[in-house]
């Protein structure tokens, strides 16, 4: 249990459930003369627009207008944290089956749903592109026929493909490539004794959150609020900003709490369709998208990755190549930055020497991909981990030991000069084997998989947070951090309580809203807990300080005299004022408040990059239906190494739901195209995993070493149990048939015709 200088647990198991369970609603938001909008969407994959006809539509009863491109020439109508290629209302072309082309506004959702169909639009067809080897071939129709400037992270401000004849920029599919590599790779394999080489297909997959994507707009007197389903208000902000040429400071978005995101909700999505429907009608404007429209928008980059890999005979890695390359769909979004990832994370926490990777995001006339919990890791560690069980397959030696003889130590890096692994892996590996074994069956068709990852997880560390106390000595914590059912409100104000040494019950947490809280870059890659965190144990000793300067003035003694106890000061004579007293009392009535401010940036302990490591390790058994193909997961084995574990309940609801979730994508989830058209783009023919799916035995153990950068010895979680399960889950079904799967979901059909194969 942790200890602070006040000397308080900020374990609180009593009262967590009472801070975590008054956050779980939805905010149902409504705002005088509020209109709804419908989107009319494009039934054709790729197509020139020729014509749009609205005037059948806005004859309809209660229409208010229908928006369309022309409507919004003069504002800078793209957007893209990234790239700014995301045309808000498709203009001049539609580059995906369910592209918006217009928004319908009218008095009530039924109006505008029944306007929609009467909105006539007329399309001249082009060639499509539906996957990378049509998007990446001699010659092939172009997505866009333009290219566009970065407007985000400085490492991507040169994404342009230059023409080697014109020095011109080069127009083509690929959206972005990124090369990772040290040592003498051919040279290594050369010397290697045995050289195992693989491809695998990782599936496109919708990251189906419970609440779909919506947000209301106002837009009045040039200044514009938003509520929406956003992870990342602030950015979101600065997209909207953009778009319409204000200062940020006229721009307000809120995200009440989220019901779920899971990534999906990373970035800006359907904010500035509402945003510009409020500007045009001068209405406040409610856009919500039903889950078939939800999935339209955005959805996981599926990818093909090709991976070769050397081995000395005791099974030491030499060396490893890497080819990915990723379907972003037909707009940027975040996939650049989820196809770099990849590339960092394809290769495991592992000891390689020599190391070639190359990545690619390729543009196709499918939905945009963008951000899915695990961001890039779940991809390349499907590829890397086969890799290594099929080289321990060929070398007689088992799964478990091949990892024992790779995996890297504590402090030692993976990427060179960033930092080193804040992990103690090998540790982790033996808890996952033990409780395996432990419960393993002596059946036919059973077998077991082991996963191992290491992600640089963190993001930036830049983060801001605020603490204000009251009169009556309650604290208000204010984050532009999300909340979306991980946890943060409660987690905020356990920290805040330890820090103050008061009650959890006077602690109130409020999030992101741009115009109230402070800046919070995103929230995502687990970063929360550790950078978060961090900031507010700054603002806490912030507000510490001030309030033991206001002591020692009514104290009569210098600051240093002044003691800090739980919820109060003592001065050198004994005398204690609570922190409510001494507001009240230096303000001189009942009125006033103390606000602390903790900043972080890359500075110090976060100095180096990534802040911390997000580590990944699982165990999983399958048992087989030889008849059926069938695959029943007996066990599911899971290690949180998360340095402190500040409300652990909440890390094992984590990890398994992050478990839960790749076993999804490794046996039931995938979308599929059928021509232009998705064929399951609803929540029937869509296949989650339901209760009666989870595993016989479910061993969450949480490993707590207190070596992480945040408070109390912290590290994120929450991402790290997903991606290494579909490659634990091939292994385990590979061990169990004796044949190696090369792409997932394993669906009774794939794994019966694996079986059934010669």
């Amino acid at each position: 249990m942790g200890e602070n200088v006040v000397g308080r647990s900020v374990r609180r198991p009593d009262l967590v459930e009472k801070v975590t369970g008054a956050a779980q609603y939805c905010v149902d938001v409504t705002m005088p003369g509020m209109a709804h909008a419908k989107v009319v969407r494009s039934d054709r994959a790729h197509a020139r627009i020729t014509g749009i006809d609205v005037a059948e539509a806005l004859a309809g009863p209660g229409v208010v207008a229908v928006v369309t491109a022309d409507d919004i020439a003069s504002l800078h109508a793209r957007f893209g944290h990234i790239i700014a290629d995301h045309w808000i209302l498709a203009t001049g072309k539609v580059r995906y089956y369910g592209e918006p082309v217009a928004v319908v506004v009218a008095e009530t959702v039924a109006a505008a749903a029944d306007a929609v169909e009467l909105v006539r639009v007329s399309y001249e067809d082009l060639p499509a592109v539906m996957d990378v080897d049509a998007a990446l071939a001699d010659g092939a129709p172009l997505v866009h026929e333009q290219s566009y400037e970065a407007t985000g992270d400085e490492s991507f401000k040169n994404l342009s493909h230059v023409d080697e004849e014109t020095a011109e920029p080069a127009l083509t599919n690929l959206a972005h490539e990124v090369t990772l590599g040290w040592g003498d790779v051919d040279a290594a394999f050369a010397e290697s004794a045995a050289v195992v080489e693989n491809t695998v297909h990782f599936p496109m997959l919708y990251a189906y959150a419970m609440e779909p994507y919506n947000a209301v707009a106002s837009y009045h007197e040039g200044a514009l609020s938003v509520v929406s389903t956003a992870q990342h208000p602030y950015m979101v902000r600065d997209d909207l900003a953009r778009v319409f040429g204000l200062p940020l400071a006229r721009v307000r978005v809120t995200s009440p709490y989220l019901g779920g995101g899971y990534g999906s909700k990373s970035y800006t999505k359907v904010e500035p369709l509402a945003s510009v429907a409020s500007w045009v009608t001068g209405r406040p404007v409610k856009l919500t998208l039903s889950v078939e429209e939800a999935i339209y928008t955005t959805r996981v980059d599926s990818a093909r990755i090709h991976v070769k890999s050397g081995f000395a005979a005791d099974g030491t890695i030499l060396a490893r190549d890497f080819d990915i390359v990723m379907d972003s769909g037909a707009y940027a979004d975040n996939s650049p930055l989820v196809m770099a990832k990849a590339v960092n994370r394809c290769f495991g926490p592992y000891r390689v020497p020599n190391l070639r990777v190359r990545g690619r995001s390729v543009y196709t006339n499918t939905a945009p991909a963008s951000s899915y919990r695990g961001f890039g890791a779940p991809q390349g560690n499907l590829a890397g981990e086969t890799n290594l069980d099929r080289a321990a397959e060929r070398l007689g030696i088992s799964g478990a030991d091949i990892r024992r003889r790779n995996l890297v130590r504590k402090g030692e890096e993976i990427l060179p000069g960033k930092r080193g692994i804040d992990a103690d892996i090998p540790a982790d590996l033996e808890m996952v084997v033990e409780s395996l074994e432990r419960d393993r069956k002596d059946v036919p068709y059973y077998g077991i998989g082991f996963g191992c990852s290491a992600s640089d997880a963190g993001a930036y560390p830049i983060s801001t947070a605020q603490v204000r106390i009251q009169i009556d000595g309650s604290v208000l914590v204010l984050s532009g951090s999300t909340e979306m059912g991980q946890g943060s409100r409660s987690l905020l104000a356990q920290v805040a309580a330890e820090e103050l040494g008061v009650d959890l019950s006077v602690v109130t947490v409020v999030q992101s809203d741009t115009s109230v809280t402070p800046y919070e870059r995103t929230t995502g890659a687990s970063r929360t807990t550790t950078l978060v965190g961090l900031a507010l144990q700054r603002a806490c000793a912030d507000a510490r300080a001030r309030l033991r300067d206001m002591a020692a003035e009514l104290f009569e003694c210098a600051p240093g005299e002044v003691r800090d106890l739980p919820g109060a000061v003592a001065g050198p004579d004994g005398r204690e004022l609570s922190f409510g007293a001494v507001v009240r009392q230096w303000f001189g009535g009942s009125a006033g408040e103390v606000t602390g401010v903790g900043l972080l940036r890359r500075d110090g302990a976060t100095q180096k990059m990534p802040p911390f490591w997000e580590v990944g390790m699982v165990g999983v058994a399958v048992e087989i239906d030889p008849e059926t193909g069938v695959v029943a997961v007996d066990q599911l084995v899971t290690v949180a190494d998360v340095g402190f574990a500040i409300n652990p309940r909440a890390v094992e609801g984590q990890d398994l739901g992050a478990a839960t979730q790749g076993l999804g994508g490794a046996l039931y989830e995938e979308l599929v195209y059928d021509g232009a058209q998705l064929a399951n783009a609803n929540v029937v023919d869509y296949r989650v995993p339901r209760m009666k799916d989870l595993p016989r035995k479910i061993d969450l153990m949480i490993a707590e070493r207190r070596d992480g950068v945040g408070p109390y010895g912290a590290k994120g979680a929450g991402e790290g149990t997903l991606n290494p399960i579909g490659g634990a889950v091939a292994a385990a079904v590979a061990r169990a048939v004796g044949r190696w799967p090369d792409r997932l979901p394993l669906t009774p059909e794939r794994v019966w015709r694996l079986m059934s194969s010669d």
